[in-house]
């Protein structure tokens, strides 16, 4: 499909820029936005490339709902400098990614994975798992928005923070391997990796349990499990579907 006559996700209203002043934890980023010092969701519930984010760019989306504690996310980040005036964003909102993805099914953009889409259910129930979508009553397709490597090339001008052990890939595992399960009655089933920024291809991180992850998906590719990714750009105004190819190296 040609996906310059798909239409972009567009953002409620224009996302405002500030600066990342610093993440205290994993739900909070402190960012001067216009000139004020504003506490906001951090919508990435594990580590960011083991990058120290302080004095980074980013895009800040407004709920506009006072009933919310933080009514302000960050949606994205840049490792260009606060005065370039053509920045580079790296989306991070993983929450809303089932959202983007459900926008883009619904035009066909994922023709290349589902064919015409008739058909779509969210959050389908799998065994033990709830899985994000279920397309024709004939695919089975989960979304992963990794973010433990940002995988492009990083600025030496960008600290990093020092490595910590990370193993939480058991929620990740259990869903590919209900995937796999899924093809004794299902056609297909289908991870697709949604990376927001211009990268240079999906890997698994090299972490504690890298040899079993690497096993289990192994052997759930090999029982029929498709491996896909897609990039997408971010702006402040909206989101858009660059292109998305199957995984022949993960």
């Amino acid at each position: 499909m040609d996906l310059s006559s798909v239409k972009p996700y567009v953002f409620p209203e224009p996302l405002r820029e500030g600066i990342i002043l610093a993440r205290p934890n994993r739900f909070i980023m402190d960012v001067l936005l216009d000139g004020q010092e504003v506490r906001c969701h951090c919508p990435v519930v594990t580590r960011i490339g083991n990058l120290d984010l302080a004095g980074r760019p980013c895009l800040v989306s407004d709920s506009h709902d006072p009933k919310r504690k933080m009514p302000m996310t960050v949606e994205a980040f840049s490792l260009d400098e606060p005065v370039d005036s053509d920045k580079q964003w790296i989306g991070m909102n993983q929450n809303a990614s089932n959202r983007y993805v459900e926008h883009f099914l619904h035009q066909n953009a994922f023709e290349a994975i589902t064919g015409p889409v008739s058909d779509l259910r969210r959050e389908v129930k799998l065994g033990d798992s709830r899985l994000d979508f279920l397309v024709n009553d004939a695919l089975y397709l989960e979304v992963k928005t990794p973010m433990v490597q940002i995988q492009t090339d990083i600025p030496d001008r960008i600290r990093r923070l020092p490595d910590k052990p990370f193993n939480s890939t058991d929620r990740a595992m259990r869903h590919l391997r209900e995937l796999a399960r899924s093809l004794e009655d299902h056609d297909r089933a289908v991870i697709l990796y949604c990376l927001y920024y211009d990268n240079f291809g999906f890997r698994y991180y090299h972490g504690t349990t890298y040899d079993e992850v690497m096993q289990t998906v192994q052997t759930c590719h090999d029982a029929g499990v498709e491996l896909w990714q897609a990039d997408f750009s971010v702006t402040p105004q909206e989101v858009s579907l660059v292109r998305a190819y199957p995984l022949e190296e993960w």
